[in-house]
């Protein structure tokens, strides 16, 4: 199983949001269409801009954190 690190960019509200999933399609779809409460919901629709792929959890979230920092923006 691997992990994506990702970055979602919403263009009608010029946002930007960072995660990280073992299943990147699913996730998309949670974010775009399926999800019912969250902080995506009100900034739809997302494209995804940037994706990493790692090999375990923990370095994905070590990854999404450095991204979400002020040295990873």
């Amino acid at each position: 199983m691997t992990f994506s690190v990702y970055v979602l960019y919403s263009p009608s509200h010029n946002k930007i949001y960072i995660g990280y999933t073992s299943d990147l399609e699913k996730r998309l779809l949670s974010h775009n269409q399926l999800a019912t409460k969250g902080y995506t919901l009100r900034y739809r629709p997302w494209i995804l801009i940037h994706k990493e792929v790692f090999n375990t959890k923990f370095e994905a979230m070590k990854r999404e954190k450095e991204l979400k920092s002020g040295k990873g923006r």
